[in-house]
């Protein structure tokens, strides 16, 4: 029993070990944006692998950026993308994960299998057809324009559905006998059962959303309309990059999701977890 209980000691003092090397090896590139947006231009373009923290802590990068870059709109335009995106992906995913797990019509697993479809195709396939489905409506360079690809989303419907699959029948027979139609059984009964895996998608839709670079830069051109990603995006010069002020700026746009990952941890996990769901 001693050489037992000394090898799981052992095998689980490995496997952690290697989980906090992997982690650290995850964050590396964050701290190193971080130092990078202290550094001068100088230290940051230097080849010297040995110059990893700046000499003098600098924060003109900061100043820079603040100066020529109007924030307050980036980031109103970025949370209103966010905003909306998570609203109708949370709402249309919740109705048709339903309708697909629960309910029983006539082309139920052909339509399904076009939403897993969706899922296996890049989304640089879908660019022109819905670019061109703005523009005939004349949205271009409008918050519509960023949240016009989010309105449906095939991985919330597939993640919902599989939340709603894992819920009991006997709920549902429980509603039924005490008079309640479908709607009423959807919005009373099965909904407020997958508060965690819609706050999940919630989530995950924010990340998909923040992140988004190619369709901002491609509907919105104005300078008004502009979002975080495609801000940080222009910044990069045809021959000449200003690392520190790159990196200082890609720390300022960080701090949304370091607060929405903070504040839903918790919701966040109970959601992959009891949905079944993968990325």
């Amino acid at each position: 029993m001693d050489s037992l209980e000394r090898n799981r000691k052992i095998s689980s003092f490995v496997v952690h070990l290697a989980l906090v090397l992997i982690s650290i090896t995850m964050l590396v590139p964050f701290f190193w944006m971080v130092l990078t947006a202290f550094k001068s231009t100088t230290e940051a373009t230097s080849v010297n692998p040995f110059i990893i923290f700046p000499k003098v802590w600098r924060t003109d990068a900061f100043k820079a950026v603040i100066a020529n870059m109007n924030f307050l709109l980036l980031y109103r335009n970025t949370l209103l993308l966010i905003f909306f995106r998570v609203l109708c992906a949370v709402v249309t995913a919740t109705m048709a994960g339903y309708a697909f797990a629960r309910l029983r019509f006539p082309g139920r697993d052909l339509a399904f299998s076009l939403v897993l479809f969706q899922m296996m195709v890049p989304n640089q396939v879908f660019l022109i057809p819905q670019y061109l489905m703005v523009s005939k409506m004349g949205m271009l360079n409008t918050i519509f324009a960023l949240v016009f690809p989010g309105l449906v989303t095939a991985f919330g419907t597939f993640l919902l559905r599989q939340g709603f699959m894992g819920l009991p029948k006997d709920l549902e027979e429980a509603a039924r006998l005490d008079g309640c139609n479908i709607g009423q059984t959807f919005l009373f009964v099965m909904m407020p059962l997958m508060r965690s895996s819609m706050v999940a998608l919630g989530i995950f839709t924010a990340l998909f959303a923040y992140k988004d670079l190619m369709w901002p830069m491609i509907v919105n051109t104005d300078k008004d309309m502009l979002v975080l990603s495609s801000a940080l995006a222009k910044m990069q010069g045809q021959y000449v990059v200003k690392f520190p002020e790159l990196m200082a700026a890609s720390l300022i746009a960080c701090v949304p999701m370091i607060i929405l990952y903070i504040l839903f941890q918790k919701q966040f996990i109970e959601g992959i977890a009891t949905s079944g769901g993968k990325l």
